[in-house]
């Protein structure tokens, strides 16, 4: 007896219209059996393939009541088969929704499902698709990231979501406002606005209306930031305030501000006058601070004082320590602080400007107490985040505190290694930098690098074909992106702009003529939207841009 077994004969694989007829049997009614095959063609030595929708009833249907015109018997021809919705997803992946739901600011399409793209951070929070609401977006310059965050928050507009730009560095946002009938804040040179840092804003016109209870508490809330604030500033002159400087500089603004006075009215301070007191203390602050004598006080704050004085002789003179002298009109859908006059002073008044304006535009919004959700958009913040340790713990608390304070924060940068260039590597400032992705639960990754995208995947733990997405296909052209929300698999969504969008989100202008950067102003529409406390004028300019748009999409998806 042979050990070795017989090989057993393989049977010729079955036909397509074998394995459809033999798939099911629908109530027990027969399949037609296939045609032979073809001998010449066999003889030929080419292999027939038999057709799937053989026609098995005459060509306008069975001559039968209740049956249709069709030349396939659907109800003796189509198997049936029964799965989950999970399943069915994955045999159909072009039927299949991208789990996005139908609410909020319509930006675009996804190019798997082909449906459009809604975005709504703060519904997303509360159908618990995300932990918070706030977004960072990562591009190279040209990508669309201005074009793509410009969208959103005219968009947001219509469903009473206004948006506050914390500091302009570039101007690219100020032809938005304009075409809204919206004066931007400029500050720098050749301007006559100018900002208080420590501007008490809302807070002195409600502080009568408020209890002893309720003074006490605002009052330690505000020192506190002005604390934070100014040792911050103070940092960025290349000095690490202690404890003692926090205690100091809190104990004078609190007897600058008139708490020591029976908190009958706040006083309006400014920088020069915190730096007066450091510098030629009165006897009672000394002692209430526990220093031994007017000269040892002096010598132990000369460093702070001497950071704090720069800010009031050095490039930033003029800008941050005179009292306010503009209004915002917190109705506006949108206001914005326009920083692009400063860049000729360096980067590092940039990056004070942008700590600065972070601080009051955070109280402001606080103390407005309107109960309406506001985008914050804060563009290079790694500017901000440079300055030291405190300017970062900055950011990670206002991060931190956006459900709470109803805020929308949105980090606009361009790749990952901004946030390692804050501080020495294994430094703590670093360490919370890169804290920040985390929360951040929207990511938007426009196209980026080889290089980059490896960046990107390390720190956000992308798979090798969302890495793929944001090295190819968004290169390929503006406005596509990857958006993914946490440990979710990545959307590839394209942004949809109308005639007039582009025209208005233009970050080519300065390259064209001057009779090219005019951005067209936004035509009233008919169309009704309902926006709390938002002028109508400004929403009927808002709402004019949704139908071309909705066009744009409808027609894009039926390309597709």
């Amino acid at each position: 007896m042979s050990i070795f077994r017989r090989a057993r004969r393989r049977p010729d694989p079955r036909s397509t219209g074998e394995l459809l007829s033999q798939f099911t049997d629908l109530h027990g009614i027969p399949h037609a059996t296939p045609p032979a095959p073809d001998p010449i063609a066999e003889d030929s030595g080419a292999r027939h393939r038999q057709r799937v929708n053989q026609a098995t009833a005459p060509r306008h249907g069975p001559r039968e009541p209740g049956r249709g015109w069709a030349a396939v018997d659907a109800a003796r021809r189509a198997p049936v088969y029964k799965a989950t919705t999970a399943e069915v997803g994955g045999l159909f992946p072009l039927l299949a929704a991208n789990g996005v739901p139908a609410i909020g600011a319509r930006l675009g399409y996804d190019t798997q499902s082909g449906g459009a793209f809604y975005v709504h951070p703060t519904e997303w929070v509360l159908r618990g698709m995300v932990t918070n609401p706030n977004l960072v977006v990562f591009g190279e310059p040209g990508r669309g990231k201005s074009s793509t965050v410009v969208a959103l928050m005219l968009r947001m507009m219509l469903f009473g979501v206004r948006s506050l730009i914390s500091g302009d560095v570039k101007g690219e946002y100020t032809p938005l406002l304009r075409s809204l009938g919206i004066t931007p804040i400029a500050l720098g040179r050749g301007s006559h606005h100018r900002l208080n840092a420590l501007d008490l804003g809302p807070l002195r016109a409600r502080w009568p209306t408020w209890g002893v209870e309720r003074q006490n508490e605002e009052l330690t809330g505000i020192t506190a930031r002005w604390t934070r604030l100014l040792t911050a500033l103070a940092e960025a002159q290349g000095y690490s305030p202690t404890v003692t400087d926090g205690l100091v500089i809190s104990t004078v603004l609190r007897r600058l501000v008139g708490a020591a006075d029976g908190y009958t009215q706040l006083r309006p301070i400014t920088i020069p006058q915190v730096v007066a007191q450091l510098a030629d203390p009165e006897d009672d602050l000394w002692q209430a601070t526990r220093f031994a004598s007017h000269r040892q006080f002096v010598d132990h704050t000369r460093q702070i004082t001497d950071a704090l004085s720069n800010l009031v002789v050095g490039p930033l003179s003029g800008l941050f320590d005179e009292p306010t002298n503009f209004d915002l009109d917190w109705d506006a859908p949108v206001q914005s602080m326009d920083l692009s006059l400063l860049r000729s002073r360096g980067d590092q008044a940039i990056a004070v400007a942008l700590t600065c304006l972070g601080s009051w535009s955070s109280m402001i919004t606080d103390l407005q107490d309107d109960g309406d959700v506001r985008i914050v958009v804060r563009d290079e913040v790694w500017r901000q985040m440079r300055l030291g340790l405190r300017a970062v713990q900055a950011v990670d608390s206002d991060l931190r505190l956006s459900r709470a304070e109803r805020k929308i924060q949105l980090l606009v940068m361009h790749k990952p290694s901004d946030l390692l260039s804050v501080g020495a590597a294994g430094s703590q400032e670093v360490s919370i930098a890169k804290d920040l992705l985390a929360l951040c639960s929207s990511r938007i990754l426009l196209g980026q690098s080889t290089r980059v995208g490896d960046e990107l995947a390390e720190e956000l733990g992308l798979s090798e074909r969302e890495q793929a997405v944001i090295t190819g296909w968004a290169m390929e052209g503006p406005g596509r992106a990857l958006w993914k929300m946490e440990n979710a698999p990545g959307m590839k969504i394209q942004t949809v702009l109308s005639a007039t969008e582009r025209a208005i989100f233009d970050t080519n202008a300065g390259l064209r003529g001057p009779a090219e950067q005019t951005p067209p102003a936004l035509e009233p529409s008919r169309r009704l939207a309902a926006v709390p406390n938002t002028t109508a004028d400004q929403v009927s300019a808002a709402a004019a841009v949704e139908p071309a748009v909705a066009g744009r999409l409808n027609g894009a998806a039926a390309h597709r």
